[in-house]
């Protein structure tokens, strides 16, 4: 209770206005103690009304009871005194009549107690700001005031659940309930909403409603104030909960810490809680261990020492596919290779990999994970292991179609096995009807003859490459035709044809005789008449022409072979693309990345998507921007030529984009780039009857071009292409512009007036421009010595004129380490003088399929000095020269492998002495692991210590 005024310890009198002024009186009485007191004005009465008998002086009856008013204001006391006549007037509020309960006839002072008269009255509710005033109304009764109180009951101010609420008013009646807001108190926050309090009329709080508790970081201290949490400890979430200390490898450097951060190297995972340690990164995998089975590869290994104190522990395994030892010549394995049970969220140590390629490197990274790996700045530490898959025997032929059917024979053909795993040497026909017959057949059709008329027949074929043989395909049965059904075919067709000779002969009269006439003049007017005809374009003029002479010296085509017909023949360079390439809309054509700048813009790899079918990876030339009409021109005659061959062994083009900008000449995707480069990255990686049929595949390809007339003229191992299945196709069909026009290629020299690539050209087109299958032969023979060295530079560091002179003095190319005599003998032949006795192409490529077919012939013996004169200086090219050599770095860049020379030197090889005591087993341990490589350091050890032996003791090495 909160008392505003108590007259009762009032020590001055207060004023009171009285109407009429002589009316009331202040006089002394007694309260219940029998103190003396003075009688005020005041809200609520304490009196005593005496009975009106025991007053001598009053005379008859007396009125007993009052009345008891209050008067809202909002000015102050002092501004509210005025006149009587204002208090006569103003508008009370009756509060109420009060009577006494009890009366006392006289005052005993002689210990008699007094009784006092107390009534309680509550009035309100007030609602004006300045006050109120109290009135007392006497009606005639005799009776004292012996105090008045004026109080207020109120709600005091409480902290409850963690709550504040403020003091409150209690209501005008005692059954009063008045609801008080509470908030929460520092570092606490709501638990439920609203959260309140009710006051009830006897100034008390009754239960509460909603709470508050102590958030993240804080804890309850006392019940009603919430602490910070010391350092070193922490509270991670709102409620009743106590500080606890940091977690294992963590720690809290503030007050009032949600969470203790890790320490550094320490990680909490994604779905780790506040009070689980931190833990750590797994330490690398142990000890892989690989098993290779052809193009297939088993991995085991040992968990990692340390898992991160975490058992999530899991891997995931990365493959790559190499084309050298060094890691940035790696590239992530095609999509189809299949991991089982799966490269990623591995929980065993051991998976297999299959649909690998044959004879390719591959880097397999094992990587640890844990739930914190994706935490830590750093990569996950990794296991790595080096494989080369072994040949492989190529897959299936997946289907067989026949084209034709005879009474004795049909026709068939398929498309190649989806992995050939190698190049394809030929295919092997099995087929019967009641005894087994096998064939052989180069290319993916053949014809099967002396059959019985109206006879089925089942039939299946296996592909071939250096590995052996592949399945056999599934049993399909084809069916010849009767007698009668042929005749009546053969019938029909004669008919045909019949008619359309009637209606034609008349016309390739004509056509023959135009021809015959127009190519007597040509020869007869040549500056130089020999067996050779040289096409050039000022020979054609008028319409495009239908027919172009094959080369004299080569021979006719055989008969259903296309002569290739040079775009630069047409009066419209244009109309040649139209008809030997196809256009391709650009939006099917998708650029990812730059491989290379050629002479007339960049060159892309990229994904072609044509209409309906499969998407493939493309490579994509294009022309550079401010291009002139003659630079167009030139551009895509290299498509137009393209465009003319269609051989498994020659690029294949897949269109032009020329309706649009930028220009772009669209050929398939060559994974392992330029056969030059490809070999050095894979110096030694090979066996030899690998390299044979890479040579047999550029060998069928110019067969192709010689059959169809065409001469190449720079053939080099820079412009033969070279797939993931290690398949060689012909490319670079543009030497003619460099015949024409200066370039800043260093590989090709002037001569003539124009650019030849000197190296990889025959003597008599150095000499006389006599470009023909017989000089692409002898580039042929300087391909084969580059493979054959693992793509080593024709003639080393000899000038362009020294080589010039070098051959017409006779010497030829020596033997590249390690190759056999036959090979040799085939270079040989190639570089004869006289191009009438060099090999024709189809004789190379049955030569070649002769060594496939008996491989001992490759291992017969090999050379590494070519025949000729013992005195030229030339001889000894193809290995180091011992004398000049004097430190161990010398002698391995002579041998071209400085890359082992931090292993050479760290193993305590420093010195050439130490060096000729080298064993293959000391290679192997220093980390020479490639066959070829270690054969050709054991081999130049040889040969010191052969040089040690031959000096004198007084020499050193």
């Amino acid at each position: 209770t909160e008392t505003v005024m108590d007259t009762r310890t009032a020590t001055a009198e207060l004023g009171w206005i009285s109407f009429p002024a002589n009316g009331v009186r202040t006089m002394c009485g007694y309260d219940e103690n029998l103190n003396t007191i003075r009688t005020y004005q005041v809200c609520n009465i304490r009196f005593t009304v005496r009975d009106c008998a025991s007053i001598p002086s009053v005379l008859g009856s007396c009125k007993e009871t009052f009345n008891l008013y209050y008067l809202e204001t909002d000015r102050t006391v002092s501004e509210g005194i005025k006149g009587v006549e204002y208090w006569a007037n103003a508008p009370f509020l009756k509060v109420d009549t009060i009577a006494a309960d009890e009366s006392f006839s006289q005052v005993d002072f002689g210990g008699r107690l007094m009784k006092v008269n107390t009534e309680v009255r509550s009035f309100g509710p007030l609602s004006k700001g300045r006050g109120f005033h109290l009135a007392f109304q006497d009606l005639g009764a005799c009776m004292s005031l012996l105090a008045v109180r004026v109080f207020y009951k109120k709600c005091p101010s409480v902290v409850q659940n963690f709550a504040f609420f403020p003091e409150t008013l209690t209501g005008a009646e005692s059954t009063s309930l008045v609801i008080a807001r509470g908030s929460c108190i520092p570092n606490a926050e709501e638990v439920d909403v609203p959260i309140k309090l009710y006051c009830n009329g006897d100034g008390e709080w009754m239960v509460p409603i909603g709470s508050c508790s102590c958030k993240a970081g804080y804890e309850p201290d006392n019940g009603n104030v919430c602490r910070a949490c010391p350092q070193g400890t922490f509270k991670s979430s709102q409620g009743a909960g106590l500080c606890q200390q940091c977690p294992l490898n963590s720690r809290s450097t503030i007050e009032a810490a949600t969470l203790c951060g890790c320490r550094n190297g320490y990680y909490r995972g994604d779905m780790d809680r506040p009070e689980d340690v931190c833990t750590s990164v797994p330490s690398a995998p142990r000890n892989v261990v690989s098993v290779v089975n052809q193009t297939s590869v088993l991995l085991e290994w040992h968990p990692p020492r340390d898992t991160g104190h975490r058992d999530d522990l899991s891997y995931n395994v990365l493959c790559r596919r190499c084309h050298s030892n060094e890691r940035r010549a790696c590239q992530p394995c095609d999509d189809s290779v299949a991991f089982v049970p799966g490269k990623r969220g591995l929980k065993d140590t051991r998976v297999e990999i299959s649909k690998l390629r044959a004879h390719t490197s591959y880097t397999f990274d094992i990587l640890a994970i844990n739930g914190v790996s994706n935490k830590s700045p750093y990569p996950a530490q990794q296991l790595s292991i080096n494989i080369t898959t072994n040949q492989a025997a190529p897959s299936v032929v997946p289907i067989m179609h026949q084209v034709s059917s005879t009474s004795r024979s049909f026709s068939l053909s398929w498309p190649p096995p989806e992995q050939p795993n190698g190049i394809i040497l030929d295919y092997e026909i099995r087929y019967y009807d009641k005894v087994d017959s096998v064939v052989q057949s180069e290319m993916p059709n053949v014809v099967l003859e002396g059959l019985r008329p109206g006879t089925g027949y089942v039939v299946q074929v296996r592909a071939r490459t250096v590995a052996g043989y592949g399945a056999y395909s599934k049993e399909m049965l084809f069916q010849t035709l009767t007698d009668d059904e042929y005749k009546s075919e053969l019938g029909q067709q004669l008919s045909l044809i019949a008619g359309s000779l009637v209606g034609g002969v008349c016309i390739v009269s004509l056509v023959a005789i135009a021809i015959i006439c127009s190519s007597i003049y040509s020869l007869t007017h040549s500056p130089i008449f020999s067996s050779e005809v040289t096409m050039r374009p000022d020979m054609f003029s008028g319409p495009t022409p239908t027919v172009t002479f094959p080369t004299l010296s080569e021979g006719h085509s055989s008969p259903g072979v296309k002569i290739y017909i040079d775009p630069f023949t047409y009066e419209d360079p244009n109309e040649a693309v139209r008809e030997f390439a196809k256009e391709i809309d650009p939006s099917c054509v998708k650029i990812e990345e730059v491989i290379g700048s050629g002479e007339f813009g960049e060159v892309y790899k990229g994904r072609l998507k044509p209409v309906g079918k499969k998407e493939i990876p493309v490579a994509i030339k294009t022309l550079k921007v401010g291009y002139s009409e003659r630079q167009r021109r030139d551009f895509l005659s290299e498509a137009s030529i393209m465009g003319q061959f269609d051989q498994p062994n020659i690029i294949r083009l897949e269109g032009v984009v020329t309706k649009s900008r930028p220009t772009m000449i669209i050929t398939e995707f060559m994974e392992n780039g330029a056969l030059d480069s490809f070999l050095r990255q894979n110096d030694g990686q090979f066996p030899v009857i690998q390299l044979v049929g890479m040579l047999r595949g550029i060998a069928s390809g110019m067969r192709y071009l010689a059959e169809m007339s065409y001469v190449h003229r720079d053939l080099a191992a820079r412009n033969i292409l070279v797939n993931s299945n290690l398949v060689c196709k012909v490319s670079d069909f543009g030497l003619s512009r460099y015949l024409e026009e200066d370039t800043s290629d260093p590989t090709y020299t002037s001569s003539l007036g124009g650019k030849i690539p000197v190296r990889w050209t025959a003597p008599e087109a150095i000499a006389y421009r006599k470009f023909t299958s017989a000089s692409d032969v002898w580039s042929y023979g300087i391909v084969t010595w580059e493979v054959m060295s693992y793509g080593e530079r024709p003639y080393w560091d000899m000038s362009n004129q020294d080589v010039i002179n070098a051959i017409e003095q006779d010497f030829r190319l020596p033997a590249p380490m390690d190759c056999p005599v036959v090979l040799h003998q085939l270079m040989l032949d190639c570089w004869q003088k006289d191009r009438n006795a060099r090999p024709k192409f189809p004789d190379i490529v049955s030569m070649l399929d002769k060594m496939i077919r008996n491989p001992a012939s490759l291992k017969a013996g090999t050379n590494n000095v070519a025949p000729g004169p013992s005195h030229h200086p030339l001889l000894d090219r193809g290995a180091p020269d011992l004398s000049r050599v004097s430190s161990v770095e010398d002698w391995l860049a002579a041998l071209k492998m400085t890359q082992y020379r931090d292993s050479f030197l760290g193993s305590g090889f420093t010195s050439l002495p130490l060096v000729t005591q080298i064993t293959a087993e000391d290679l192997q341990r220093i980390g020479v692991s490639l066959a070829g490589h270690q054969k050709k350091i054991l081999t130049s050890v040889q040969s010191m210590r052969h040089h040690v032996d031959d000096q004198s003791p007084t020499e050193s090495v």
